[in-house]
């Protein structure tokens, strides 16, 4: 393993009459479900706060499960009668079918690579027993299961290339099994790690690091989980042999994960307290005894390890360098910040990603939301820029070990699909290795940013996707899509379903909202925690430009987003019921005030606060809190809140309480459809049958909602 980056979980009444309202029975002409009331009051540092619907939290309860069958039943009706829904599911089907190629990535003599000829659930991962040799199967997800929802991926290869880990997801659960293959006979040596999230697997010679939790106690998809911990496991050993290599009994709310350098000289353990702020520790893995040694302490600050580079421990951080700097630290005094070293100085772009490949730094940078990539030398001398196909973009890739001679990256925008290239280190020449051939024509349509002012003056910019021929006279159906959080970067990237909204006139905007990570820590802490609010005024103002410069209206405005832009969605319909006239929060945060209580909520607390914690922070929360906005009487968008039975990183409660609620409170005809998703979770890993539906199904909605059908 040449790069550390570790990705953290989520790939998140003004007065007390209100606050104890229970919903009057809706005027909707739609007839909903009936959902029951109960008398449930919390009381949050002396204000009292109904939860009404405290009940739907229970994922195992029966009469949960009868209320959301009836709920899905009643969303099915309605979206299976909206015209145009099998011409949009089969043009999506169309767009989809096409071969599409992962980044190949090698083991020892081997290579891998994954394949989907277009439509099977679950991409197949092939293998080559070397350069030019003939593909075959090494391993088909779709045999897993009968409905595609086991997905199965390659973790971390032992140094020698004899050994694989094999991860399995099932039915979009965060939820993993990794199970360690023996390259010379393509099979399982028999042991199965179970609860596993979260983690990676680090090789050392005998075996690797991975990260588990206790089984769970209660709902494997909403107890609380906690005492996230690192083993070793030996290959060959049953699990229960494993060996624990750090827990904190002291701390349970905590992440850890530990990764080895690629010469097999140091392990580090990262530790956070959630998704913003990590500690890092660095073990010699050649000494005997050795202890744990700071290079990091607190949570103030995001590091990540690089490797061991020259004698140097290679560490990219925030410190003192809100857009990232690489340094070089000392392993026998790694903290002592006067011994840093700066590899790669901060530098106007921000510093996203670095990696070690044959002998040369590439670092991934981020300009304006489009990546930018550059090598140097070891000592960061020698700067020569990658040439990628456009100004416009983002790459993955880059990845690979010290000796090698080429590497693999993907670059994608929105008018181009995923398409992967072969540099050769050496030159440093990039050449097109696959490129999909999708039906559409890229030519008809146009991709710009635009820069708007938000409430306080800031600038904010926002990609327009359109059709070349398109006429700003405020009549087109639009997408305003965003996420503004936990430092994650909206940038450009190629949407199959997409097309089929802006072939039929549709505009495609992204604002990169402040939360998020597009401008480094800055950007990212001017939208978080008491600061939330302008992520949301920001996704305000960039609704107004497009209103403004005749790209659209209110009426012809939908909104959307997941997880975190899901409670973005659903601030934003509560705080202006009229700003859109669609909305799709998607798998949302909708109750912020119990967020925390549920499966991995908890590491969320850096990023909003905590209900708990702080009178400010309950104030702060009950603010904007979608679940305790919702009023009486009010004409809100037309809403498909969606989520899945197994999603186990923001559990489906939330959008059960909030749907019942806004069943409950909204006045006049507009629909509010809770979409329940079974057999899948957050949203990584669904199968192709499923992602088709859910498409043809938002984008039916869409279009009839808006009058644009």
């Amino acid at each position: 393993m040449n790069s550390m980056k570790f990705v953290w979980p989520l790939t998140i009444f003004t007065a007390v009459g209100m606050l104890v309202a229970c919903g009057n029975s809706s005027v909707n002409s739609m007839k909903y479900p009936e959902t029951r009331i109960v008398d449930v009051i919390d009381t949050l540092w002396d204000t009292p706060v109904a939860d009404p619907y405290r009940w739907l939290e229970d994922d195992r309860d029966p009469e949960v499960v009868e209320w959301v069958g009836e709920q899905a039943s009643t969303a099915r009706e309605f979206l299976d009668a909206l015209p145009e829904r099998e011409v949009l599911r089969e043009r999506c089907e169309a767009l989809f079918n096409h071969p599409r190629v992962g980044i190949p990535r090698r083991i020892g003599e081997k290579i891998f690579l994954t394949r989907n000829n277009g439509l099977q659930n679950q991409s197949v991962i092939f293998v080559q027993e070397g350069e030019g040799e003939e593909e075959r199967v090494f391993l088909d997800p779709n045999s897993l299961s009968e409905d595609g929802t086991v997905t199965a991926s390659l973790s971390g290869a032992s140094p020698d290339g004899r050994f694989v880990v094999e991860v399995r997801n099932a039915a979009g659960s965060d939820w993993q099994e990794m199970r360690v293959i023996d390259l010379e006979t393509g099979k399982s040596t028999g042991e199965v790690l179970e609860w596993v999230k979260f983690s990676g697997a680090s090789w050392i010679d005998g075996g690797f690091y991975y990260s588990r939790y206790p089984a769970p106690e209660g709902s494997a998809f909403s107890a609380e989980n906690t005492y996230h911990s690192v083993y070793f496991h030996e290959v060959g050993r049953p699990q229960s042999e494993d060996r624990l290599v750090f827990r904190n009994d002291d701390e349970p709310n905590r992440y850890h994960f530990a990764g080895a350098t690629e010469d097999g000289k140091y392990v580090v353990l990262s530790t956070s307290t959630g998704t913003d702020g990590n500690s890092l520790h660095v073990k010699s893995l050649e000494e005997d005894g050795a202890q744990w040694r700071p290079i990091v302490t607190g949570f103030k600050n995001n590091s990540s390890m690089v490797d061991h580079v020259d004698g140097g421990l290679y560490v990219l951080t925030d410190i003192g360098a809100p857009r990232y700097r690489l340094i070089a630290a000392d392993p026998a005094d790694p903290s002592n910040m006067d011994l840093w070293r700066d590899i790669l100085p901060e530098s106007e772009d921000l510093l996203e990603s670095v990696s070690v490949v044959g002998g040369q730094l590439w670092a991934t940078y981020l300009r304006n939301a489009s990546n930018r990539v550059m090598r140097y030398d070891l000592d960061g001398s020698n700067p020569r820029v990658v040439s990628l196909p456009s100004e416009v973009g983002s790459v993955g890739g880059f990845g690979g070990k010290m000796d090698a001679t080429e590497l693999y990256y993907a670059f994608t925008s929105f008018t181009q699909p995923t398409s992967i290239y072969k540099l050769d280190i050496a030159t440093g020449q990039s050449a097109l290795w696959s490129m999909p051939d999708v039906a559409f024509n890229p030519e008809e349509f146009e991709a710009h940013q635009e820069w708007y002012e938000s409430k306080d003056g800031t600038p904010v910019p926002m990609f327009i996707v359109h059709k070349k021929s398109l006429v700003r006279d405020g009549s087109n159906p639009t997408l305003l899509y965003a996420y503004g959080g936990f430092n994650i970067s909206l940038t450009p990237s190629f949407s199959a379903s997409n097309i089929a909204f802006l072939e039929r006139g549709g505009i495609y905007a992204m604002p990169n909202l402040r939360g998020g990570g597009e401008f480094g820590e800055a950007w990212h802490k001017a939208g978080m925690l008491l600061d939330k609010q302008n992520v949301f005024d920001d996704f305000f103002a960039a609704g107004e430009y497009l209103v403004r410069e005749g790209y659209t209206s209110h009426d012809k405005l939908a909104i959307a987003g997941g997880s975190n832009g899901g409670l973005l969605v659903g601030a934003i319909m509560t705080q202006r019921p009229d700003f859109a006239r669609v909305a799709l929060p998607a798998v949302g945060v909708m109750d912020m005030l119990r967020y925390h209580k549920f499966t991995i909520g908890w590491g969320w607390i850096p990023e909003y606060g905590c209900a708990d914690s702080s009178k400010a922070d309950f104030e702060n929360l009950l603010g904007y809190s979608p679940v305790h906005n919702l009023r009486n009487g009010v004409i809100y968008p037309s809403t498909m809140v969606t989520t899945a039975d197994h999603d186990d990183r923001v559990v489906p409660a939330h959008s059960f309480k909030f749907a019942a609620r806004l069943q409950a409170t909204h006045k006049g005809t507009r629909p509010v459809l809770l979409r329940v998703e079974t057999n899948a979770g957050h949203g990584a890993g669904k199968p192709t049958g499923k992602i088709l539906d859910e498409q043809a199904d938002k984008w039916a909605f869409v279009l009839n909602e808006l009058d644009a059908i």
